[in-house]
């Protein structure tokens, strides 16, 4: 039986991340956003799938396909996603990982032509 020392982190910088989703292979991986709609029309990630903190109880469901995967969640700076992460973890999604610093982190150390704001 897998023990919790088995678990994936809970939180990932944004290198470990772009190394993550620049992969081929044929994992099934998300990138969720959970920023408000607002912040989204800012600035984002390429590739992001856009489900707000606060509607991802009533769209769970969306995520099904996702439950085996990993699921790499982001918001601004890392906050609301360890919580969106922690949450989706205790539905069962064993794989969902916070983007630590958040898309100010990818701006600064990844991609600069993602605006910081």
């Amino acid at each position: 039986m897998p023990s919790a020392a088995d678990d994936p982190p809970l939180e990932i910088d944004v290198s470990a991340a772009a190394d993550i989703l620049r992969r081929t292979d044929s994992d099934p991986l998300l990138l969720l956003d959970c920023r408000t709609p607002e912040e989204h029309a800012i600035a984002r990630i390429e590739g992001g799938v856009l489900i707000p903190m606060q509607e991802l109880p009533g769209r769970l469901g969306e995520l099904d396909r996702f439950r085996g995967a990993q699921i790499i969640v982001h918001c601004h700076h890392g906050m609301r996603s360890l919580r969106v992460a922690r949450w989706l973890r205790d539905q069962g999604f064993g794989r969902a990982a916070s983007m630590a610093g958040g898309i100010d982190a990818w701006s600064e150390q990844i991609d600069p032509q993602v605006p910081r704001y």
